[in-house]
């Protein structure tokens, strides 16, 4: 038994070594093939080096390129045409190696359109001329829209904007007719005026009126006891810092600093220009501010207060024109402000079913 077991384990060993020995045989030949395999691709890449230099060398000959191409085509290029060349060799024998490197160098150009591009570049870098500058912003016009309008002179667009209140010239508003003269007939005598004096007649039908030019009748209280316009024109004008003076069009006294009753013709009515009586400039823009002298948070108004008004509404009614939506529309302050801007103008005891009257 043991020498059957001792010839077994020499058997195994002689085997071992049979196999170990032709394994360190098997990995010799597998050396040296790789050894001529990677000499052979060395000696490849040397010649293809060569031949890749020879066909590059009649470049500058064939497309000088100018300066301009040497700023902006990037150097890296021949390189990647190199890498390309290699990976290609790998597959391909020598000379089909040089055809595709001269084929991949004649197309060059092509890839890179290098004259237009610096053309362009050139063009970016060069001032652009005025008018073409001046061409593309330009909007179209449109007289349609009343907001803003393009207006085109002396060669340059202006922009103008115009508030949305102010509508087109639509030409003056006839002033009314004088009342006839005092006659025989009943019917051929005047219209009498209470408060409506002849020279408060006079300025309201001088001022120059346009069609449409006012859409709303807006009626303040001062909010003080006393006071008229002149007071009113020189806080407004110097404490509010207002350019045009008295944000009101009317005045109408109650007795204390002017009769009461008195009407008085503010500048903006003769110049016809936009009231500063409301938190709005749209509102300002199409409507006139008469205001009533008092507090009427505490006080009310006069009768002759009232009365003067309402005349001068209804005269000024036939002076102004009517509008789309008819007749002028009469209402107080705190009817027309903005929510944004609350306010209790004409104040909380003014009679308010007045306004049903209009």
């Amino acid at each position: 038994m043991i020498a059957s077991h001792a010839l077994l384990r020499s058997v195994a060993v002689v085997r071992f070594r049979i196999w170990l020995a032709t394994a360190l045989a098997f990995g010799a030949l597998i050396a040296g093939l790789l050894r001529a395999q990677v000499n052979e691709g060395k000696r490849r890449d040397q010649s293809e080096e060569t031949d890749t230099r020879d066909a590059s060398t009649p470049k500058p000959k064939k497309s000088p390129t100018p300066k301009t191409k040497r700023r902006h085509t990037p150097t890296p290029k021949p390189a990647k045409k190199k890498t390309g060349a290699k990976k290609a060799s790998d597959k391909t024998t020598k000379s089909e190696k040089s055809k595709s490197a001269e084929k991949e160098e004649t197309p060059n150009p092509r890839k890179t359109p290098a004259p237009q591009i610096e053309e362009a570049r050139a063009a970016s870098e060069t001032p652009a001329p005025p008018p073409r500058a001046i061409a593309v912003p330009t909007p179209a016009p449109s007289p349609q829209l009343k907001p803003g309008r393009a207006v085109s002179g002396g060669g340059q667009a202006q922009v103008v904007i115009e508030k949305s209140g102010i509508e087109e010239d639509q030409g003056f508003e006839p002033p009314p007719s004088p009342p006839p003269r005092r006659g025989f007939w009943p019917w051929s005598r005047p219209v009498s005026y209470r408060y409506l004096t002849r020279s408060v007649i006079d300025a309201i039908r001088r001022a120059p009126v346009k069609r449409r030019r006012w859409q709303f009748i807006v009626v303040h209280n001062s909010g003080t006891r006393q006071g008229n316009a002149r007071v009113f024109d020189y806080y407004h004008k110097h404490v509010r810092r207002m350019q045009n003076g008295l944000a009101y069009h009317f005045v109408i006294g109650n007795g204390t600093s002017t009769g009461n009753g008195q009407i008085e013709v503010g500048d903006r009515w003769r110049r016809q220009i936009n009231g500063g009586h409301v938190h709005s400039d749209y509102l300002n823009n199409i409507s006139l501010g008469i205001c009533l002298v008092g507090d009427f948070n505490r006080d009310q108004p006069t009768h002759a207060q009232l009365d003067a008004c309402e005349e001068l509404i209804r005269y000024l009614r036939d002076r102004c024109g009517k509008t789309e939506r008819g007749t002028i529309p009469v209402k107080p302050h705190r009817e027309i402000n903005p929510p944004r801007w609350p306010t209790d103008c004409p104040g909380d005891d003014f009679p308010y079913s007045w306004f049903r009257r209009f």
